[in-house]
């Protein structure tokens, strides 16, 4: 193997790792290893590659939540299915305003985030929140008007997504963070997936670079779900983990975004 492909592969590892630890980060992640670690020259095909990378990466590591059993299907699902909708939408809206304006909003919106989830919350969430037909009527509107917003919201800003849809099920559901993480990952997957079939269509991947990312990003998925099950055991030490990456991640795509334009 040549340098490059042990870069793409130690790439993949540490998008694989952020994905079983936190649920999200691979997009915004996975294209800037590409481009400034790995080498690739176009932007589009890095985005292409990407997708198709984490879309398999966070497959992988949503098997690995789902043995663990942090996975809420049916809540999981219908969450997804209402952020595709919402991201077409958002995708409209997002080409028709500037791409380096788009990152700044985004990296914004990320801090607010992360600095919103440091505080503290009056419980640790409840773990056996389910989908039933007792409580479809309250939880099921915000399911789908949450799932939908964030959905807008990924589509519109074009990158990322999982940090997004974290909060967006604790906020609709109440359940532990932990299983948000686990539950985030139906939505970046089918989220990954659209991405990745669009720019395949296109010509748009560097299917060996993808290949090397994958055969990293498992392994280090596996690293990221034992060590996001470890920091759940400790008060608040995962919801401040995960917190700060997100809030490190939008300075560093605020950051770029100001000092390209």
């Amino acid at each position: 193997m040549t340098i490059t492909d042990l870069l793409a592969v130690a790439s993949g590892s540490v998008v694989g790792f952020v994905l079983g630890l936190v649920g999200g980060g691979g997009s915004i992640l996975a294209v800037p290893l590409l481009v400034y670690v790995v080498g690739v020259p176009s932007p589009h095909v890095a985005i292409g590659t990407g997708a198709i990378a984490v879309a398999v990466s966070a497959a992988a590591n949503l098997a690995g939540h789902a043995r663990a059993q942090t996975v809420k299907w049916p809540c999981a699902v219908t969450f997804a299915i209402a952020g595709m909708i919402g991201a077409v939408a958002g995708a409209q809206l997002g080409k028709m305003v500037d791409g380096g304006r788009l990152l700044t909003l985004f990296g914004i919106l990320m801090i607010v985030v992360g600095v919103l989830m440091l505080r503290p919350r009056r419980s640790t969430g409840n773990p056996h929140v389910r989908l039933t037909r007792e409580n479809m009527s309250r939880m099921l509107p915000m399911l789908i008007g949450i799932g939908f917003a964030v959905g807008a919201l990924s589509g519109f800003f074009g990158i990322g997504g999982g940090f997004l849809i974290v909060p967006g099920l604790i906020g609709a559901t109440a359940m532990p963070l932990i299983n948000a993480i686990g539950s985030s990952l139906v939505s970046v997957t089918v989220f990954g997936m659209t991405t990745a079939a669009s720019y395949t269509w296109s010509g748009l991947v560097d299917w060996w670079l993808a290949g090397l990312f994958i055969i990293g990003g498992a392994p280090g998925g596996l690293i990221g779900i034992a060590a996001a099950r470890r920091l759940a055991r400790h008060k608040h030490m995962l919801g401040r983990t995960f917190s700060t990456i997100v809030i490190v991640v939008g300075f560093y795509v605020l950051v770029r975004s100001l000092t390209a334009s």
